[in-house]
């Protein structure tokens, strides 16, 4: 693990010169569509509410959704110092793609390479001034794009996130052991949508099936697991802009470990 840290260090980017980030966080999957953009706006919102100066780079160029959880609509701007992030409501810090295309709905037909560019330059030429916590939207998957990501960034740790389903538990073993192979240290599991509650009978159904996100935990040694239930106003909130209204006490353990490294 050492030595990967130590031939990873000729790809190191630096960050903007009128920047001071202190800690970078990676969210990621190995699997798409599990909700860790979600998870990524969730995090950065509650650690905004204990008074941490936050950030959020959307790392997921092809696919970026987190302007539209936080109800972002203008384009990023520039200046002397580099280009501008749009701040939400609350004072997030936000860099994304969408910010800088015509439309949101603009397909991003890029090869890795340029998408890999854009990623750096999204750390070394965007001002984000002095961070407390950037948290990265990692692009799903274990290839080109994530691993520039790790390579180019001094991440601290990062947060993996899954869904209850054999396949996402079987993928998300990958993403651990790419952590592993790039010596990044895994901070906590999110099992997203693990269950729902019916409003009506209050009874407990899990949905995608019992996850194994203990047991995958248990045998990587990772002590911090959170369990997210399906929450239709959760899903109401993201889609009007309104992200920074939710609650999510399942993640407040998760906000403790990131703040302990």
């Amino acid at each position: 693990m050492a030595e990967n840290k130590r031939n990873f260090e000729q790809f190191k980017v630096d960050q903007n010169e009128n920047s001071n980030i202190k800690n970078i966080i990676a969210i990621t999957s190995a699997k798409g569509g599990v909700g860790k953009s979600s998870i990524t706006s969730l995090l950065a919102v509650l650690l905004n509410r204990k008074g941490y100066k936050v950030a959020i780079l959307d790392g997921d160029i092809t696919g970026p959704s987190i302007p539209k959880a936080f109800g972002l609509n203008d384009n990023a701007t520039g200046s002397e110092k580099g280009i501008n992030p749009e701040i939400t409501k609350n004072g997030i810090k936000v860099m994304s793609l969408n910010l800088l295309l015509k439309e949101s709905t603009d397909p991003v037909i890029w090869r890795s390479s340029i998408v890999t560019g854009v990623l750096k330059q999204f750390y070394s030429e965007v001002f984000w001034g002095d961070i407390d916590y950037m948290l990265i939207d990692m692009p799903p998957g274990t290839s080109d794009v994530p691993l520039t990501a790790f390579q180019s960034f001094p991440i601290k740790g990062c947060v993996i996130v899954t869904s209850p389903q054999d396949l996402v538990s079987m993928i998300v073993e990958k993403s651990i052991n790419m952590t592993k192979m790039v010596g990044v240290p895994v901070i906590s599991l999110v099992e997203n949508m693990s269950f729902f509650i019916a409003p009506d009978t209050g009874k407990k159904y899990e949905i995608f099936g019992k996850g194994k996100t203990d047991e995958i935990a248990k045998k990587y040694g990772i002590d911090t697991v959170a369990k997210l239930k399906i929450d239709p106003k959760l899903r109401e909130l993201v889609d009007n802009g309104e992200i920074e209204k939710a609650d999510v006490l399942e993640l407040d353990e998760v906000v403790k470990k990131i703040e302990s490294i």
